[in-house]
């Protein structure tokens, strides 16, 4: 598991996801907090936070397997750094 790419992804699909799958990734990932610390906050068990990121792992990926909208975007970056036209890639960076 990757941090950087879940990341990724989760920029990407995160409104896909429940509000509480969403603190729990954030806190998690982002917040740096420990499953004890976040079972704590949330008052349920630390099987239960391990079960729910997991979950949410495993959405984000295959929400990517379907959609492949960060591959998009990596293909379209790559594209748009070989453009030598710099108005013309300004002006995609833009878009995405």
């Amino acid at each position: 598991m990757d941090f950087v790419y879940l990341s990724n992804l989760y920029d990407y699909y995160q409104n896909l996801l429940t509000e509480k799958q969403q603190q729990y990734f954030e806190d998690y990932y982002f917040n740096n907090l420990s499953l004890s610390e976040i079972s704590t906050n949330y008052v349920i068990s630390r099987n239960a936070v391990h079960k729910q990121l997991k979950e949410v792992e495993n959405k984000l990926y295959d929400y990517e397997s379907k959609l492949h909208l960060y591959e998009k975007r990596l293909k379209l970056e790559k594209i748009i750094n070989n453009i030598q036209d710099e108005k013309l890639k300004k002006e995609l960076e833009k878009l995405i």
